[in-house]
Order: C-alpha cells, then structure tokens, then sequence
C-alpha cells in the first residue's frame, strides 16, 4: 500500500489469495485513517479471485465510511475476472 497523491490508495505486486488478507487489512485501516477516493490497481501484477474479493471488501468497506472510492488502473486480468464473474460494474462505477 502506498499514497502516490494524498486521496488515492495504491495497490501494488500480487493480489492473490497469498496475499489478500494482508491488503485487506492494510487498505480498511488506510482508508479509515484518510480521504482517500482513488484505489489504484496500476501496480498490480498478478490478481486472482481473491484479490477481486479483496477490491470488492475495499470498496464496500468505503461505501459504508459514506465514501465514493474508484477504481483506476484494473489489470486486464482483474478487470476480466470481474466480468467472468458478473460484477465488473462495481470496479467500473464504483
């Protein structure tokens, strides 16, 4: 996790079910320390379908701090993942 600008939240190397649980846990404290409104996946090397899930709780876990976060930078991978599995719409408008 890291802060290339000060509203958005970076994700970066595997997001897989090795390392979901971290980046869960790292991403809700960052988000309930900051502001932030971006999560950008543009790091993410490698992603499976837990770190799809690991996106979705992020962004729930957003929505419920009444924050509107987006996703910018999905991996090809991710993003077709997300369509396989029917909610390529939350990453697109959330």
């Amino acid at each position: 996790m890291s802060h290339p600008a000060p509203e958005t939240l970076a994700v970066s190397g595997a997001l897989t079910f090795a390392t979901a649980s971290d980046v869960l846990d790292a991403g809700r404290a960052e988000l309930d320390r900051g502001r932030q409104v971006a999560l950008d996946l543009s790091g993410v090397a490698q992603a499976d379908s837990a770190g799809l899930a690991t996106v979705l709780a992020l962004l729930a876990h957003a929505r419920g701090k009444g924050t509107a976060l987006s996703v910018v930078g999905a991996p090809a991978g991710l993003l077709a993942l997300a369509r396989v599995s029917g909610v390529d719409s939350l990453l697109i408008s959330a």
